[in-house]
């Protein structure tokens, strides 16, 4: 039953308007809650976010009431990737005693509230969601938040429900219940249909999605959300030998950690010095030996640039991976004990390297191998699916393509409109989202989200922008070792943020770049901080 709670040390409510102030709940150990005042109105919610429980108190509260860039402090609402549930809204109370909030004290300490998807399926209206990630449960969660109450089944050929896909090279969990976004209650509750089957074709002008088992799935609107497939490598042996494995599944986890087994140490060579491959480093040097292979100077050099990346090998470095960089891959050799095993990579340039097992983390591919044989659909040169800022496909009525197969126009700094494909959970997640409010709010704009992504690279490192047009100068601020914020420009115009230990510059400067006010190159140069600039209320992308 809810019942007032006293907020410790504030005798009345002093806040200013766009303040956000951590407080003590009193009476309950460990209860916070978070006051934002927006306007003359000040909210309590919980203080935590329901993503990964990031204390909300280092976050941004913008002039129009979005928190972190997530949660609307009117509701608690979720608005934006990559929060699941929404914050606990709590009345307020102020007399000559103090501050009170009324509240129950589980939802005080749970710092969340259920979200409400329950949903009795009626009208002619069905859509169909193809895929198990990020781009997919955002979907589903957007149409039953924004009120659609036609039929949905999701249709995904992995054999649990959707899962948070950057735990497995971050984490290496094994456990798909302990991956899940949303358990099987969600599901029924909002009224979802689940299949677990590989689809094999789309006949558009029918309107029907066919399966490997032999069935068809009839659909007034198709939100396709494949995915990517792990690139492999076209040289000899790592075809052919065993314990050469791809990261993308549970099932490839699993593998990898059965290869492993409980006799630690093992000789692992990961081939590729991007995202995934860093993470897989990261995460099981402790207990093996890792090498890590790279084309580039420095890992991450491609995306991060050379300094960036220098920072982070040596991060990675200090927990104990080995690096051979600027080196290009001959084969891979079978073991002297087992020929079907792999036993070595050899390079170029003679370095022979022993292996118990290899990982490649050489990138992804679109997943759109069913729709190759479609004469109704043009699929462009990396296999994607060219669409518009609703994420509508190209020459197709009521199908949408989101997350790694969707090209679609970038209209952040240095975008202008140019067509872009980013492999990112959290894009993937609000481009469902906005397919999901487009399809419920038929008339609606396109939602307006700057691309963000995170990794776990030894400390957490964010990132906010595009380099769709690419980037042609690097302005670093490293205050100490292992602490960064940088930002890249193209021309005076920052175009991409990165930030290591340093928050909340990177979700401030997403924010300054959705309204068009991201200092300069030259205003950085100059000392400007972006948390000292003020947000604008209007939004410009």
């Amino acid at each position: 039953m809810a019942q007032e709670y006293k907020l410790k040390g504030l005798s009345a409510l002093d806040l200013k308007s766009g303040e956000k102030r951590e407080v003590e709940v009193e009476g309950i150990d460990d209860g916070k809650v978070i006051l934002c005042k927006v306007g003359d109105t000040t909210h309590a919610l919980s203080s935590k976010c329901t993503h990964y429980g990031a204390p909300l108190k280092l976050g941004v509260l913008t002039p129009e009431g979005r928190l972190t860039s997530c949660f609307n402090v009117s509701t608690g609402d979720v608005e934006d990737a990559p929060a699941m549930d929404p914050l606990a809204k709590f009345e307020i109370i102020e007399n000559s005693g103090g501050v009170f909030i009324k509240g129950e004290e589980a939802t005080i300490k749970a710092s969340r509230r259920a979200a409400n998807h329950k949903c009795s399926a009626s009208g002619k209206e069905k859509v169909v969601v193809v895929g198990g990630g990020s781009g997919a449960i955002g979907a589903l969660q957007s149409l039953r938040e924004q009120g659609f109450k036609g039929a949905i089944t999701l249709i995904s050929r992995e054999p649990h429900l959707p899962i948070d896909r950057t735990k497995l090279s971050k984490a290496l969990i094994a456990d798909p219940s302990k991956l899940l976004l949303r358990q099987q209650e969600w599901f029924d509750e909002a009224n979802i249909e689940t299949v677990s089957d590989d689809v094999s074709g789309v006949d558009f002008s029918s309107k029907t999605v066919s399966t490997a088992s032999g069935k068809t799935h009839s659909f007034t609107k198709l939100i396709l959300a494949t995915g990517g497939t792990p690139r492999k490598l076209p040289l000899p042996g790592f075809k052919d030998l065993n314990n050469v494995f791809v990261l993308r599944s549970v099932p490839d986890v699993q593998a990898i950690l059965s290869s492993i087994g409980d006799d630690k140490g093992k000789n692992i060579v990961i081939i590729g010095s991007s995202f995934i491959g860093m993470e897989v480093a990261n995460a099981l040097a402790k207990e093996n030996n890792v090498t890590v292979v790279g084309m580039e100077k420095v890992p991450l050099e491609r995306v991060m640039g050379g300094d960036i990346g220098a920072i982070f090998k040596s991060i990675i470095s200090k927990n104990g991976v080995k690096f051979h960089m600027e080196a290009s891959v001959e084969k891979a050799t079978p073991s002297s004990s087992n020929p079907k095993n792999v036993g070595a990579v050899l390079l170029k340039d003679g370095t022979e390297l022993p292996a118990d097992l290899v990982i490649l983390g050489v990138g992804v591919a679109p997943a759109t191998e069913f729709l190759k044989e479609s004469k109704e659909v043009e699929l462009q040169k990396d296999g994607s699916l060219k669409c518009n800022e609703l994420f509508e496909v190209t020459g197709l009525k009521d199908v949408y393509a989101i997350g790694d197969i969707a090209t679609y126009p970038y209209h952040g700094p240095g975008g202008d409109g140019a067509l872009t494909r980013i492999e990112h959970w959290n894009v993937a997640q609000n481009a469902g989202r906005s397919v999901g409010y487009s399809i419920a709010h038929p008339s609606s704009k396109p939602k307006s989200f700057i691309p963000v992504f995170w990794s776990a690279l030894g400390s957490q490192l964010r990132y906010c922008g595009n380099t769709v047009n690419g980037w042609d100068d690097l302005v670093l601020k490293q205050p100490e070792e292992g602490k960064f914020a940088a930002y890249y420009a193209k021309g005076d115009t920052v175009v991409a943020v990165a930030s290591m230990m340093m928050d909340p510059v990177m979700t401030k400067c997403a924010e300054l770049m959705r309204r068009g006010k991201m200092p300069s190159k030259s205003e950085l140069q100059k000392g400007v901080d972006p948390l000292t600039v003020g947000l604008p209320s209007e939004v410009k992308i």
